[in-house]
């Protein structure tokens, strides 16, 4: 049976893990909200200060996923765990900034051309995890618990054991971000099914 066996919500002011609350933003802190997370759980991948908000919102996810699943990291092989993502905006907030940064410096920035594409957070995820399996991001009308619950099923059921999945709400000041973990031979969580996806969301 396919179980959500750990998840992760972050908000415009909060970051939880599994329904707790982990990290609360601090207003007048240095620094995105972003960065701000990524420093109080002392991650270490200075990479992180060069990603776009859509793959450090991907990366601190799947990493606060990891620290509270240990699990995840040395029970299946590098080809067994696929991801699963989507948003509404796709690279909308970084192709803003690359437009931006065209217009009011004359040259566009590489560093941001790089992050026009929504998959770029999967490909970050995967370095960081040497993560082969299949991998899709999806562009949809609005979180649609139905397409990760058949689609997630089908991944599970050609390869995968696990499945990484997030629905990366990031535009501006706008935060939706509800990431989670499938597994296959998991003996607790919750089904994996539209009916709790909805409820967990929240969205």
């Amino acid at each position: 049976m396919s179980l959500i066996t750990t998840y992760c919500h972050l908000s415009a002011d909060q970051c939880s893990v599994n329904g707790k609350v982990v990290s609360t933003r601090e207003r007048s802190a240095a620094g995105s909200w972003f960065k701000q997370i990524y420093k109080e759980q002392e991650f270490v991948y200075p990479k992180f200060y060069k990603m776009d908000a859509l793959s450090q919102a991907g990366f601190l996810a799947s990493e606060l996923i990891k620290r509270a699943n240990q699990g995840i990291v040395n029970s299946y092989k590098d080809d067994e765990i696929a991801m699963l993502f989507a948003n509404q905006s796709s690279s909308a907030d970084t192709d803003l900034r690359f437009m931006h940064s065209y217009e009011h410096n004359g040259a566009p920035s590489p560093s941001l051309f790089v992050y026009t594409l929504p998959n770029i957070v999967l490909g970050e995820i995967a370095i960081i995890n040497k993560w082969y399996g299949e991998n899709m991001f999806a562009v949809l009308p609005k979180f649609a618990p139905g397409f990760f619950a058949d689609y997630g099923r089908i991944l599970l059921s050609t390869g995968a054991k696990a499945v990484l999945c997030g629905w990366l709400g990031v535009l501006g000041d706008h935060i939706e971000v509800f990431v989670w973990l499938v597994e296959n031979e998991s003996e607790n969580g919750l089904d994996f099914n539209k009916e709790n996806l909805l409820e967990l969301a929240g969205i």
